[in-house]
């Protein structure tokens, strides 16, 4: 967890990858002998659990928490990969809400419980990130206040940085997703009407010229 790992880098998402598909592994086969273990106690006529928590004790219940807390933890840390890229590219430049709502489009859940972000919850899981230095701190700086006009300016440059290689038409199915309307109030997005929010971020400099068409 103090390893120096790049997430910019290829190398960096892949050193992440592979050792979040150990950290599954590893989890999986914890869970697979505490169960064969829970059976083989039910079997001799014991009472599975924790005495301790079976009785309420303040000690026991705490102990719990903060294994919940560890174990949700790993979780973040070993598929960060399925929501870092995302909130890198559009924070803090752009709301915690809109952040979610792009998640939401790519069909991205809480790694703990499958659940959709909220973002509450995606502020703890990135602080739990840059706690062990794998997301930049400027991420959690608080969001410049923008008007509205604006905001899907910054939501399809997010788009673009996050996904280099996304046409116009796959930007449009994104927002659609996420329930955006156009700048007209229309829920159907056009190429024209993403192509011109792009050639605005690229005016102002939210990102290069990438082609996407």
């Amino acid at each position: 967890m103090g390893d120096p790992i790049d997430t910019t880098s290829p190398q960096g998402r892949f050193a992440l990858q592979v050792l979040g598909a150990a950290a599954e592994l590893e989890r999986a086969l914890i869970r697979e002998r505490s169960i064969a273990g829970l059976r083989a106690a039910v079997a001799k006529g014991k009472e599975p659990g924790n005495p301790g928590l079976r009785r309420r004790d303040p000690a026991a219940l705490e102990k719990a928490r903060q294994g919940r807390e560890t174990a949700r933890d790993e979780l973040v840390i070993a598929q960060a990969q399925e929501f870092l890229p995302t909130v890198e590219a559009l924070r803090p430049t752009a709301p915690w809400d809109q952040v979610v709502r792009a998640l939401k489009g790519q069909g991205r859940t809480r790694p703990w419980d499958r659940k959709p972000w909220t973002p509450n919850s995606l502020i703890r899981a990135v602080r739990r990130l840059a706690a062990v230095g794998l997301v930049r701190q400027d991420v959690l700086d608080p969001a410049p206040k923008r008007v509205d006009s604006n905001d899907l300016v910054l939501m399809v440059a997010g788009l673009v940085r996050a996904e280099p290689s996304i046409t116009l038409d796959g930007i449009a199915r994104r927002l659609q997703g996420m329930g955006q309307r156009t700048p007209r109030g229309g829920l159907r997005w056009s190429r024209s009407s993403v192509k011109n929010l792009l050639d605005r971020a690229k005016e102002q400099g939210l990102v290069r010229d990438l082609g996407a068409a």
